[in-house]
């Protein structure tokens, strides 16, 4: 596949998941300002200029670059019912050749958690994955105490593999977290072995 086409729209039952545009600064900035107390622990520590116009800008051109050349699927999460932006959803690292895999990444506003937007996020850009770009797995990671990330992977049809040492520095430490993983083909548990 030599990319991704430049209008990617997902569609599920309440969201529209697009790629970010330029017009989208002022709200994505309001709502990460919002909810900075309940996004820090779960995330990289935010740099100086993370909610600047130019740090958005250069989101902006990320997503374009790396949808266009297929490498990652940078995408925010729009209420269908109002255009309210509620979160994003980054199918990134994206492997083809005999990996054909990808990272999941994802958050969600503080005013819109708990409410099944992203189990539902997670859901459509899984099914996006496994039927329009040929992936073959999806793997995510999450702190152990985060319950409703776990939860949300979970119900998401994700089956835990194991935990990855000092995986990421959140908030400013190294962290162990718990790996998960949604295979397009799930043989897990199954064996071949006394076929004939």
């Amino acid at each position: 596949m030599l990319g991704f086409r430049r209008k990617i729209a997902i569609e599920s039952d309440r969201m529209i998941l697009r790629l970010p545009q330029h017009a989208d600064y002022r709200p994505w900035a309001a709502l990460r300002q919002e909810s900075a107390g309940f996004l820090v622990p779960w995330e990289p520590t935010w740099s100086v200029d993370h909610l600047s116009r130019k740090g958005f800008t250069n989101r902006v051109a990320w997503a374009a670059r790396t949808s266009a050349n297929g490498s990652a699927l940078p995408l925010f999460l729009i209420r269908r019912d109002d255009n309210t932006l509620l979160g994003a959803i980054t199918l990134d690292h994206i492997r083809r050749g005999p990996a054909q895999s990808g990272t999941l990444g994802y958050w969600i506003g503080q005013p819109f958690a708990r409410q099944g937007y992203m189990r539902e996020a997670i859901d459509a850009t899984v099914r996006h994955a496994f039927t329009i770009l040929g992936l073959s797995r999806i793997e995510a990671a999450c702190l152990p105490e985060n319950v409703a990330s776990r939860g949300a992977l979970e119900r998401a049809g994700f089956k835990y593999e194991g935990v990855a040492q000092s995986y990421l520095q959140i908030n400013g430490r190294w962290r162990n977290h718990v790996l998960y993983a949604n295979l397009r083909y799930d043989r897990r548990g199954r064996t071949d072995v006394g076929q004939a």
